[in-house]
């Protein structure tokens, strides 16, 4: 049996097979071969197996992402199935007498450098696609298996380097049962998603990929931390029975489900959720979401290879409006950039993207594809109570160019008679630290802020969050942060207007008795995370936490602050 220590992304327990989401060993070396006839027909085994897997995947993918997302596979078979590609291969081996893998490599790796030079982003695609299916046949000759995700048929625990927005949204989870990595944080995109795809995570284990192989038994503790690789059927036994007893706790949570969120003093906050796809809504309803607080519109644009239309955006928008009922949907406009790529979009690759072309700035230059996301969800509208927001605005400027564009095109629409909802709020994400600083100006224009905390404390600590030589640095409790977090509610209720905080620090128990004290009005998290937010608040007197609050910004390091709510909380 082996233990790893790493970080609880997603509470839970998970108990299942391993499955290693990493990449293979795909090296080779070019050697000479007698039978060329026989290397041929290997080769040609390899390719009938590429093509019986492209079709069951293409064929899963319909049923389970839609005809827009199988018809990456299609054109892998097109490839595939190309004599242009197949014919010079055969034609290396045979005359040149070597293994049918460098015949493959030389042959594709030509393609590859010719579509790229051409000026034509349809035939640049292509390059990729022959890579891919390259790959593919590669793995075949030399005997290996490609990871595929999208393809898993029975319980496992996803074992990875870190796992992508992509990778992630690609999993099913009636099988991935958990997941654990060897980098990342609580708050990396992995994490967030596994909160939001309800299956329990530990990141950041430096070695699961060197420790776990495929089919071997893993208990993943999303409560600790830990993960236990080959346990003995008495540590078995013994998660078999944590689990039971948090699966009592969380019915208990349950029975809050229809109960709005009061303090035991009377104050009342709303507690939303963020989701990533209409798919979240079970999540939400299941879990007494009293609204939608962040809608990530960017998987809409993932794991396809090309922008989604405004038609597809629009049923999107328009299936979570009507799902919520009326209740509130807080829309991101398009956040891509730092770790979140489009491959299509062919961006510059920058030293630092986490601080470059990214979210409102790219949107700001990219008209196109920001206008058509702004139709889409003007025509959605009609349809529920929409807020839009815009991300990454770090000047009034920005924000300011962002509302015209928003204006001009409810302008064209109602001109050509389309119906548009004549009130919806628009509001900004804080997570830069000068727009914190400017908030009062700033809520003089908007209709409300988001406190997007995973950004504004990396911002604001100068500390990569995806970096663990430094992820001490990661604060939410720091007395700096709350001064920030303070600025920003402030200003907001000096004019009116409210402020809500979609970052992971809304749904962490030591940080929301503070959060009330501020005065935050809407606190947005993963769905799993809703219940148990609200057990602890109608357990919290406003009155109290207003006193701790203050006594907190007036701190200096963020174990005091842990310490000061540990009193206050256990004396409540």
């Amino acid at each position: 049996m082996t233990f790893l220590q790493g970080i609880a992304a997603s509470n839970g327990i998970a108990i299942a097979k391993g499955y290693r989401l990493v990449e293979p060993d795909l090296s080779f070396e070019k050697t000479t071969i007698g039978d060329s006839t026989a290397e041929v027909e290997r080769f040609r085994k390899a390719m009938a197996k590429s093509k019986s897997e492209l079709e069951a995947i293409r064929d899963k993918a319909k049923v389970d992402l839609g005809a827009d997302k199988a018809a990456i596979f299609e054109a892998h078979l097109l490839v595939l199935s190309d004599p242009e590609l197949n014919a010079p291969i055969e034609d290396k081996i045979q005359s040149e007498k070597v293994n049918a893998e460098s015949a493959l490599k030389e042959t594709a790796d030509m393609f590859v450098l010719m579509f790229e030079q051409m000026d034509n982003e349809y035939m640049k695609e292509r390059a990729a696609d022959i890579r891919d299916v390259t790959k593919r046949v590669l793995a075949h000759l030399l005997g290996v298996q490609l990871p595929n995700p999208s393809m898993i048929a029975e319980e496992v625990i996803i074992v990875a380097e870190d796992l992508t927005p992509s990778d992630t949204a690609q999993l099913n989870r009636t099988f991935v049962k958990g997941f654990t990595t060897n980098i990342g944080g609580r708050t990396s995109h992995s994490a967030i998603m596994a909160r939001s795809m309800e299956i329990p995570a530990v990141v950041g284990t430096k070695t699961a990929t060197e420790e776990i192989i495929n089919g071997d038994l893993v208990v993943v503790d999303g409560l600790k931390g830990e993960v236990h690789i080959n346990p003995t059927p008495e540590l078995v036994a013994e998660y078999r029975k944590v689990h039971e007893d948090y699966e009592v706790q969380k019915a208990e949570w349950a029975k809050l489900v229809n109960e709005p969120t009061i303090t035991n003093d009377g104050h009342h906050v709303e507690l939303a959720a963020n989701i990533g796809t209409p798919k979240d809504l079970k999540g939400v309803i299941e879990n007494g979401g009293e609204g939608v607080g962040l809608y990530r519109t960017e998987f809409l644009y993932m794991g396809r290879d090309q922008l989604p239309t405004e038609d597809e955006q629009f049923e999107s928008y328009k299936a979570v409006l009507e799902g919520m009922a009326g209740k509130p949907v807080v829309v991101r406009t398009l956040d891509i950039g730092g770790d979140k790529e489009l491959p299509y979009l062919d961006l510059p690759k920058e030293m630092n993207p986490f601080l470059g072309f990214r979210a409102i700035r790219l949107c700001l230059e990219e008209q196109g594809i920001f206008r058509t996301q702004l139709r889409a969800l003007l025509r959605a509208s009609t349809f529920g109570n929409l807020k839009i927001m815009f991300p990454m605005i770090a000047t009034l400027d920005e924000f300011r160019a962002a509302k015209a564009i928003l204006e001009e095109e409810r302008q064209n629409l109602v001109s050509a008679g389309q119906a548009v909802a004549d009130k919806i709020e628009l509001g900004i994400m804080v997570e830069i630290p000068s727009t914190a600083v400017l908030a009062d100006q700033f809520a003089k224009e908007v209709d409300f802020f988001s406190i997007g905390t995973n950004d504004l404390i990396q911002y604001t600590m100068a500390a990569d969050r995806m970096n663990q030589r430094v992820s001490y640095l990661y604060q939410p409790y720091s007395p700096s942060i709350l001064r920030l977090v303070k600025m920003v509610i402030d200003a907001a209720h000096a004019e009116g207007k409210w402020a809500g905080m979609c970052g992971e620090m809304a749904g962490d128990e030591t940080a929301i008795p503070v959060l009330i004290g501020l005065g935050l009005d809407e606190f947005s998290m993963s769905a799993t995370s809703i219940l148990k937010a609200r057990s602890l608040i109608k357990n919290l007197k406003k009155d109290d936490m207003e006193k701790l609050a203050q006594e907190v910004l007036n701190m200096q390091t963020t174990s005091q602050v842990i310490e000061a709510v540990q009193s206050a909380t256990t004396k409540n």
